[in-house]
C-alpha cells in the first residue's frame, strides 16, 4: 500500500472574525506541516493579514455560508486527497497530521481529535469520550476525511451552525460504510469562539435542530456503529 504524504493535504480554516486567534492557528500550522492551506474568510469582517505563502491560498466570500455549506464547498474545490477540516480553535503543538494519515492509510476514511461513542443506552442523546480506537463520530476541532469519500456523503446544508453538525457528517461517513477513528494528536484548544461568542439563543436553537435531525435519521441503526468498547 502507497504511503500518503503530507503534501496530499489541504487543510481548511473557515474564518469568522477573531483575527488574532486565526492567525495563531495560521501560523501554527505553517509551522508544523508542510501541508496545503485554504482560508475560508466567510462573510464580511474586518481583514486580517494573512502573510503570503506558496501554500496558502485564501478565499474570500462575501455573502456568509452555514457550517455544511462551507464545508461542501471547500470539498469540491480542493484538488488533494485529503483534507483537514479545523477550527481556528486549535493549534498545532507538533505534527497532527502524519498519524491520522497513517490511519487512512489503514482503511480508515476519517481520523480526528476528539469524538467517541453514541451513548445508545441514553436513546443516543448523548456521546462518550473513550479514547483513541474506531468511534461513531468525530468533532471538527480537527477532522481529517477523504475527499472524494467525504464529497460524495456531503454535510447536510440544513446544518447553518457547527455543533452537533460535525456529529451528523460522522455519522452519513458511517452510513457510507466508512470507519473512523480517534486519536491523542499534538493539538491545543483555544477559547472555541463559534461556541463562546455567538448568541446563545441562536446557539441552542440551531444546536438542538442539529440534534434532533441526527436522532430522527440515524436512531436505532446500530448497524451503522462502531463496536463497542
Amino acid at each position: 500500500m502507497t504511503q500518503s504524504s503530507m503534501e496530499d493535504v489541504t487543510v481548511a480554516l473557515i474564518i469568522e472574525g477573531f483575527g488574532d486567534d486565526a492567525l495563531t492557528s495560521f501560523h501554527s500550522i505553517l509551522n508544523s506541516t508542510s501541508a496545503r492551506l485554504l482560508v475560508l474568510i466567510n462573510g464580511k469582517q474586518e481583514e486580517i493579514d494573512f502573510p503570503i505563502d506558496p501554500r496558502v491560498e485564501v478565499v474570500e466570500i462575501k455573502q456568509k455560508l452555514g457550517w455544511a455549506n462551507a464545508i461542501n464547498q471547500i470539498l469540491a474545490s480542493i484538488k488533494t486527497k485529503y483534507l483537514v477540516i479545523m477550527d481556528p480553535s486549535t493549534t498545532f503543538t507538533g505534527d497532527a497530521i502524519s498519524p491520522a494519515l497513517a490511519k487512512l492509510d489503514e482503511g480508515f476514511v476519517a481520523a480526528g481529535w476528539r469524538g467517541g461513542l453514541v451513548n445508545v443506552e441514553d436513546e443516543w442523546r448523548s456521546v462518550e469520550d473513550k479514547g483513541e480506537g474506531e468511534v461513531d463520530v468525530l468533532f471538527s476541532y480537527f477532522m481529517l476525511v477523504e475527499r472524494e469519500f467525504a464529497l460524495k456523503v456531503g454535510a447536510n446544508p440544513s446544518a447553518k451552525y457547527y455543533r452537533n453538525a460535525d456529529l451528523e457528517f460522522s455519522l452519513a461517513l458511517r452510513e457510507a460504510g466508512g470507519k473512523l477513528y480517534q486519536l491523542d494528536l499534538p493539538l491545543e484548544q483555544g477559547r472555541h469562539h463559534g461556541y463562546h461568542d455567538v448568541d446563545p439563543a441562536y446557539r441552542e436553537k440551531h444546536s438542538k435542530e442539529n440534534y434532533n435531525r441526527i436522532l430522527r435519521r440515524f436512531r436505532g441503526k446500530s448497524d451503522i456503529l462502531s463496536p463497542r468498547r
